[in-house]
């Protein structure tokens, strides 16, 4: 799917504020509400939108430590039941495929350094294959955003 300049402005706005009616989201638009509707539903349909969601305070919840985990596998057939594990761990936020140090990055949040030593010793170190970890605890967050630097495309 190409992505037009409308389709841009569309990213943009709901990146902003995915809660907007259809008459707001025309209004900064200037198109009709259905004519905004349907090009949101194309690019929800095309994959470019995957989701809306509500982003919570993990610290005012309980999760008040953010960690970052490098993970050395074995093997590569070690892989699948790694992944797998880190599918279905709600603790894991993102996992990331890495070149350098490490095969995989984690993202984790936890409820403290014992919920910490549980993820990492009971549940990653546990697993066939694991051959490594190394954990990097944040002890404060400058800046977290889910938002892409969304900039249309130049033309060539």
């Amino acid at each position: 799917m190409a992505i037009d300049a409308l389709d841009w402005q569309i990213l943009s706005q709901l990146e902003r504020h995915a809660r907007m009616t259809w008459a707001e989201l025309a209004n900064q638009l200037g198109v009709s509400p259905p004519a905004a509707a349907d090009r949101v539903r194309k690019l929800e349909e095309a994959g470019v939108i995957r989701g809306y969601l509500t982003q919570i305070d993990a610290h005012r919840v309980g999760y008040d430590l953010t960690a970052f985990i490098a993970v050395t596998l074995e093997h590569p057939r070690d892989r699948d039941g790694f992944l797998a594990e880190v599918d279905s761990n709600p603790a894991i936020q993102e996992c990331h495929h890495i070149a350098g140090d490490g095969d995989y990055l984690l993202k984790v949040r936890c409820r403290g350094t014992q919920g910490l030593e549980r993820l990492i010793t009971h549940q990653l170190k546990e697993l066939p294959g694991v051959a490594q970890t190394r954990t990097t605890i944040v002890l404060s967050t400058v800046k977290e955003t889910i938002a892409l630097p969304l900039f249309p495309v130049e033309p060539k």
